[in-house]
């Protein structure tokens, strides 16, 4: 009983703001071309690379959605050294997770934790742009999907807007929320109390250890949120908790083995050094430099299951949040784009899709190719199924450039 208390404390005190968030994320997708944004990112200097972070900060897009997303816009133009910006300010922060976490951690986390994204993915891109001896041309065949976005009427961005920001992104980051509302509620009711003083006393240490147990595994920007309140509630200091929200969500092997072999290892190293460096860095900082009392979690009602009941509009929002849940994990992970089905049709195996934002991606960049009428990506199978008079060679380019690999 009182794990299910502290599981529903911890959702009250999230959805309202996590809604907001994916309405938000939702209206930056459809009114924001992402395909406009790889011409200001191309260029050489600093300019590219600090415009490449903030653009990145507010966009909700974990590592596995950031990862096809940066790739696409490198092949579209943008540099090493901003396309490295935005692969890590993006993953670490977003409108929805900068919501959830002033919801739970208080202002001063929700502040600095933007800051620190956006300082470290300046570093890091920076430093990247000081160690290229050479630029290589990338390709110029940006997605094409825009455009049609583009053209579309208010009512119908609008659409688009609802569904990516309460149905894509749900599913996108669904889990990983679940995951560590559970693995949050777990540790507040039976990690004792002085579990982690001794790490406490001692934050360099406490830091490094997050650090060994962030990098290998993954947690989104939000599901990191409620795991990071928990072990400060348990002792870890605040400074702590920021290296788990940092390396957590943006570091981890999948995402520098693919840099690796997308923009060569000398950026992948830096890459993982610049959210290390960055992230113990603001880590000591919040401990030693900045008021105990700024993290304090005490004046954050309901935060350890001794709340005054439950409020009416944040029960509302966590029921609306709960069946959206209920629908993004249960509901078949297909997407089909209908036209007008023709009889000839050919089959794609797609490499790199690793949540349904993927998969969209995929499907979107297929639809824009020329005589293609039906598009189903399956994203269990790693299949595009493609009606209509279409040029094989155009579809995989179009993949190509979306940031994925296509075989026929």
């Amino acid at each position: 009983m009182e794990l299910l208390n502290s599981l529903l404390m911890m959702l009250n005190e999230m959805s309202p703001y996590i809604l907001l968030g994916f309405f938000i994320a939702g209206l930056m997708h459809a009114f924001v071309p992402q395909g406009s944004m790889a011409r200001h990112l191309s260029g050489t200097g600093w300019r590219p690379v600090v415009k490449a972070a903030m653009i990145g900060v507010p966009l909700p897009l974990c590592s596995c959605g950031v990862l096809p997303t940066a790739i696409a816009m490198r092949r579209a133009g943008a540099s090493r050294a901003s396309s490295t910006s935005f692969l890590i300010a993006t993953p670490q922060t977003g409108v929805d997770s900068i919501a959830a976490t002033w919801s739970l951690l208080g202002p001063a986390f929700a502040l600095i934790r933007p800051v620190a994204a956006l300082v470290t993915a300046v570093f890091g891109g920076v430093a990247v742009g000081k160690s290229e001896h050479s630029v290589t041309a990338a390709c110029d065949c940006a997605p094409e999907a825009d455009v049609t976005v583009a053209r579309q009427g208010f009512i119908h961005k609008l659409a688009d807007a609802l569904r990516y920001g309460f149905v894509d992104l749900v599913s996108s980051i669904g889990g990983w929320l679940v995951a560590g509302l559970i693995i949050a509620a777990l540790i507040t009711v039976y990690v004792p109390s002085d579990f982690f003083s001794a790490l406490g006393s001692t934050p360099i240490f406490s830091m490094i250890a997050v650090l060994v147990i962030a990098i290998p595994m993954y947690v989104c920007a939000t599901g990191s949120i409620p795991i990071a309140m928990s072990l400060m509630l348990k002792g870890l200091s605040p400074g702590t908790a920021l290296v788990l929200l940092m390396a957590g969500p943006a570091a981890n092997f999948a995402s520098f083995t693919l840099i690796s072999r997308e923009m060569g290892r000398k950026p992948a190293l830096i890459y993982l050094s610049s959210i290390i460096i960055g992230a113990v860095a603001f880590g000591l900082a919040i401990d030693y430099l900045l008021p105990a009392q700024w993290f304090d979690l005490g004046h954050i009602h309901g935060l350890c299951g001794h709340a005054h009941g439950f409020s009416v509009f944040a029960t509302v929002c966590s029921g609306i949040l709960v069946l959206l849940l209920a629908y993004a994990l249960l509901r078949p992970h297909k997407h089909h784009n209908h036209i007008n089905t023709t009889e000839m049709t050919k089959e794609y195996q797609i490499k790199g899709m690793n949540c349904p934002h993927c998969q969209a991606t995929v499907a979107k960049a297929i639809a824009a190719v020329k005589g293609v009428t039906d598009v189903d990506v399956n994203l269990g199978s790693a299949k595009a199924t493609v009606s209509g008079d279409h040029d094989s060679a155009e579809v995989i380019a179009a993949v190509h450039a979306a940031g994925f690999e296509a075989l026929q």
